[in-house]
């Protein structure tokens, strides 16, 4: 093996050796500032770029990157206060109504005129419809389904045929009850989708239903 190749295959260990150096002895380039001007290092766009650039270049990124988390984190935390607010509001509605019926109606007409839902349904569950019977066992199996039902299943909760649900069980104090919420955007309601809206209107509904 000539000398070339024994430097070439033992610099990977020398450069980890240099690596760890530099890791552990982060002040290096202050003690030496000549050696940041003479770095050059690859750049796809632009061809050598030296260190302090390369640097520079890298924090902008990471600037616009924790940018970019915090708007989303802000359009997050502005998402969940709406949500809160429109529940305490719906909530002091439902908890004035007298009957079912007049439930039904003010949780449909709040959650329409706020999201622009299609459809906002309660569906009691009978033995004897199949159909029903098997959307409560298999597609609300976990609880909660979020997302496309088949043209058949649409048809069965919502008379039509629709876009996306969001469905829930309500607890057994208050029968076989499918709380079903339908959008005629296909995309609205998907799998990934946290459940804080339809959860905490859920947890209202199994308190009130029993008792209407």
């Amino acid at each position: 093996m000539s000398d070339a190749s024994k430097v070439k295959k033992e610099a990977p260990f020398d450069e980890i050796l240099i690596r760890e150096y530099l890791l552990d002895n982060p002040d290096f380039f202050s003690r030496y500032p000549e050696l940041l001007l003479a770095m050059r290092i690859p750049h796809a766009e632009r061809g050598a770029v030296s260190l302090v650039e390369r640097k520079q270049e890298m924090l902008r990124s990471r600037v616009q990157q924790l940018e970019e988390e915090i708007t989303s984190l802000m359009g997050v935390a502005s998402r969940n206060e709406a949500i809160y607010m429109f529940n305490t509001s719906l909530s002091l509605k439902l908890l004035q109504c007298e009957d079912l019926g007049e439930l039904r109606q003010a949780l449909s007409e709040g959650l329409k005129s706020q999201f622009h839902f299609s459809h906002v349904r309660l569906i009691t569950v009978h033995d004897i419809d199949s159909e029903l019977s098997r959307i409560w066992s298999k597609r609300l199996s976990q609880g909660y389904y979020f997302g496309r039902l088949t043209i058949e299943e649409s048809k069965r909760l919502f008379g039509s045929d629709v876009g996306s649900v969001a469905l829930s069980r309500l607890s057994e104090q208050c029968g076989q009850v499918i709380f079903a919420i339908a959008s005629q955007d296909a995309m609205h309601f998907h799998l990934e989708m946290d459940n804080l809206l339809l959860d905490q209107l859920k947890q209202l509904l199994d308190h009130l239903l029993p008792k209407l």
